[in-house]
């Protein structure tokens, strides 16, 4: 959902959350802070993004809302996969913006595993079942010290990934 005319967005969750109707609210809500809270860097971090709302157009306003020089969006992913087929909108958003976004694949025989989250230096959501889409969001700053910790860990072994101009003969 896009947010009210007036510009008011929902607060930032803050505890447990159980549910896809609930991840997915959070992620739109935190996609629409972005902006209001002027943050300057964001993780999004998932295995495949599947579940991601980013194809909805709710989510690229926000996006576009947010997005600024001097801006950065790190997407860290077992692989890109869905993107094409599910986040057509993103992809389009992303070839525009491919200057502040950084894709990076982090999967293999004795890699971490990419963590369900998003960070950002004063909030993160982690999803700790994915299965069931429960996790935890959090102001916290040991929750988003542990989270980005884990996120560098990937970063550390990634590889760039999906390019914003595919190359092609």
């Amino acid at each position: 959902m896009p947010p009210p005319e007036d510009g008011t967005v929902d607060a930032l969750p803050d505890g447990p959350f159980g549910g896809r109707e609930s991840f997915r609210a959070h992620l739109m809500t935190a996609m629409a802070q972005a902006a209001q809270q002027n943050w300057r860097e964001i993780v999004f971090s998932d295995i495949d993004f599947e579940d991601w709302p980013l194809g909805e157009r709710a989510s690229i306003e926000s996006l576009q809302a947010w997005a600024a020089s001097g801006r950065s969006l790190v997407l860290l992913a077992g692989h890109f996969k869905v993107f094409e087929r599910e986040h057509a909108r993103f992809v389009r958003w992303r070839q525009t913006w491919s200057h502040i976004v950084d894709c990076r694949a982090c999967r293999g025989p004795g890699l971490p595993t990419v963590p369900s989250a998003i960070w950002t230096p004063s909030w993160c959501l982690r999803r700790i079942d994915i299965d069931h889409a429960r996790g935890v969001c959090s102001t916290q700053p040991d929750r988003r010290r542990a989270l980005r910790e884990a996120v560098d860990e990937c970063l550390r072994h990634s590889r760039p990934a999906f390019p914003a101009f595919p190359l092609g003969l």
